[in-house]
């Protein structure tokens, strides 16, 4: 069996709810051939983060080399990765190896431990949004990065395109942290946007749903789809996962990326 072969850059949660977790469980899922760069360690469960280690640049490096020197990447995502340093090395091996690249600016854990240092924001916005096939920020990481409230439907839509204007080639500005009774994702791909509608579901499970959908959206770049569809099919996914999320831990339980597996 030969299958398109993904790629994740990000933090391990050692609650299995996000991060390099979910990414892989969702990559097995969606039929591609799942590999990781590990950017940090946390220590963490449904209620909160007790602890983090960076791993060295260097290591990230070295990880993403190793896969890329020998595997063909069809696509690759980004979620936690903390530092300055970190994204400088991440930037550098996507600027070599070009593959699609989905950037999930993660930024702060469900529980609220910060991600991501405030002095690594700007190396977010210069070094790793320009090479960014697709950039999917919940509303609170779009406000950091243009900094600026958003608040309305209107606002979110201005928003979408002025983060284009960072350099990523399409936005997907989610809408989990609205109000509305849909959940509306806006995609702005430079030239049309395009409002992604689903039913709210009401559920404090929604743990590593951002990990999940960005994770989806490279799987299914990987298999070859066009980025419209890819994204399409992703909120279908993870919408699936948030409806037979896991109702574990006292604190923000995961979604499920494996419900389509359950018999």
């Amino acid at each position: 069996m030969k299958l398109p072969v993904a790629l994740t850059i990000a933090g391990s949660d050692s609650g299995g709810g996000a991060g390099i977790q979910a990414d892989l469980k969702t990559f097995a899922v969606l039929g591609v051939h799942g590999t990781c760069a590990i950017t940090a360690i946390t220590a963490q469960n449904t209620v909160t983060v007790t602890e983090i280690l960076e791993l060295p640049p260097s290591l990230v490096r070295a990880q993403i080399e190793a896969v890329a020197g020998d595997l063909e990447i069809k696509a690759a995502k980004t979620g936690m990765l903390s530092s300055a340093a970190i994204i400088a090395v991440v930037a550098g091996a996507v600027g070599d190896y070009r593959f699609p690249l989905v950037v999930d600016p993660v930024m702060v854990a469900k529980g609220g431990a910060k991600l991501l240092r405030d002095e690594a924001v700007e190396a977010l916005r210069s070094r790793l949004l320009p090479l960014a096939t697709v950039l999917t920020p919940n509303l609170p990481e779009a406000e950091v990065l243009l900094e600026r409230p958003i608040k309305t439907l209107a606002e979110r839509r201005q928003a979408a395109e002025d983060l284009v204007r960072l350099g990523p080639r399409a936005v997907v500005l989610k809408g989990g942290h609205g109000d509305e009774a849909e959940a509306i994702d806006i995609l702005f791909d430079g030239d049309r946007s395009v409002e992604l509608r689903v039913q709210r579901i009401q559920s404090r499970n929604t743990h590593g749903s951002g990990c999940v959908f960005s994770a989806a959206i490279a799987a299914e770049l990987a298999k070859g789809m066009s980025l419209v569809e890819a994204v399409h099919e992703a909120k279908n996914f993870v919408t699936g996962a948030i409806r037979a999320s896991i109702d574990i831990g006292s604190g923000h339980g995961p979604v499920n990326p494996a419900f389509r597996l359950s018999p």
